[in-house]
């Protein structure tokens, strides 16, 4: 068996399309997805800093280093819905970053 994160976004991307289908509507949704996690890592990061008076601190990094997380994989899965391989687009785009910094 793949354990590899690959594998992990292959999978889902699979469990959610016998669930849900695979039309423009659940990719939309998948893409949708993608900003409402976004928006749980930077709600944890306000909690970090303590921003919300009424509130208080309510997170830790590590919540945030979570929720980023999940960003990563929900965009892993959003890119394996769009019918490319997860793999393949990240390694071209940490090219590109690496050839900037050189």
């Amino acid at each position: 068996m793949d354990d590899s994160i690959w594998a992990a976004a292959r999978a889902s991307r699979d469990w959610l399309d016998a669930a849900n289908g695979t039309g423009d509507t659940e990719l939309t949704c998948r893409l949708l997805k993608l900003t409402e996690e976004a928006g749980e890592a930077a709600a944890a990061w306000i909690g970090v800093l303590g921003q919300n008076p009424r509130k208080g601190v309510t997170h830790t990094r590590e919540d945030v280093a979570a929720e980023l997380a999940d960003v990563v994989f929900t965009a892993l899965v959003a890119i394996e819905s769009l019918g490319l391989d997860a793999r393949t687009v990240v390694s071209a785009c940490a090219d590109k970053v690496r050839a900037r910094l050189a």
